[in-house]
């Protein structure tokens, strides 16, 4: 008897479509109906998952949220267990992406450009941003950072800033730098106890 894969159930199936269109066009660039269409559901069976697009939009920036800071935690753990190398390790997650076929750059970031202030997409969108900020901190205070919040704002600047470049050109040579970068600055803000 032959067996049949089974379909993932339909919120699944919706939400990954809406991930991978929003991820390559953007969440404005991508209509309900085509999420619709490609998901195979019913549009009632769409909106009794998500009463509105920005539904959709907020649940698939949390299922990139729940990765992004699984990868970054990753790869800071992957350094070993200073905290100052954890701080300079977290981009080897950057690099990582821009090695991913298909990478757009920052979905939070382009998320933000295509949401309106108060909308649920920015407000997660921000939710995102400030957590990772908290994570990093976390970091920089075990490291000894004399400033830890200061510390945190400028690694996540330049990771932000690193993943928004690679929207525009997929230069390997960007996350190398901006390690490299990560490496000065968390030298400066915390040196070695002797």
């Amino acid at each position: 008897m032959p067996t049949t894969a089974k379909r993932a159930p339909a919120r699944e199936r919706i939400l990954t479509t809406a991930e991978a269109l929003f991820a390559a066009h953007g969440l404005r660039g991508v209509g309900v109906d085509r999420i619709i269409a490609e998901s195979g559901v019913a549009k009632s069976t769409l909106y009794v998952h998500f009463p509105s697009k920005d539904e959709l939009a907020a649940a698939y920036l949390r299922r990139v949220d729940d990765s992004w800071r699984g990868r970054l935690r990753a790869a800071a753990l992957a350094a070993g267990d200073d905290p100052r190398e954890q701080l300079v390790g977290l981009f080897d997650a950057v690099s990582a992406s821009y090695e991913r076929h298909g990478f757009h750059g920052c979905p939070f970031i382009n998320a933000a450009a295509e949401s309106e202030p108060g909308s649920l997409p920015h407000e997660v969108t921000v939710a995102h941003k400030r957590a990772v900020r908290v994570w990093v901190r976390g970091l920089a205070q075990a490291a000894g950072a004399a400033d830890p919040d200061a510390l945190a704002l400028q690694l996540t600047l330049l990771v932000d800033g690193t993943l928004a470049a690679g929207k525009l050109e997929q230069d390997p040579a960007m996350p190398a730098a901006a390690k490299a970068a990560a490496r000065a600055v968390v030298e400066r803000a915390c040196p070695p106890t002797a």
